[in-house]
């Protein structure tokens, strides 16, 4: 093989690797997707059998493509992991951006 195809084809090779990022990336667009609400509702009433995680909308749940953003105040440590945990277990949640603080 001469160096001119092999760089075509490394080339298309690449090409066909990122496209699929690219639409996974792009599938709901900047409103987020569909079922975000339900998502987040789904974690608001989850947290609310969890009286350890403090008084209701203590925490703030958002969710943008499936992926879930908390934030707000815990007592200690161990309430923010749960509260991690419980919102990763709701179902159609892609990942979770855990920024919840700990109160001293």
């Amino acid at each position: 093989m001469t160096p001119k195809p092999l760089w075509g084809l490394t080339f298309a090779l690449l090409l066909i690797g990122a496209l699929p990022g690219c639409a996974t990336y792009r599938k709901c667009g900047f409103e987020g997707c569909p079922g975000d609400g339900s998502i987040t509702a789904d974690v608001q009433k989850a947290f609310s059998q969890h009286p350890e995680l403090g008084p209701p909308n203590s925490i703030n749940v958002q969710t943008l493509n499936g992926v879930i953003y908390l934030s707000g105040l815990v007592g200690e440590g161990l309430d923010k992991r749960t509260a991690g945990e419980v919102a990763a277990s709701a179902p159609g949640v892609a990942r979770v951006d855990n920024e919840i603080a700990i109160s001293r």
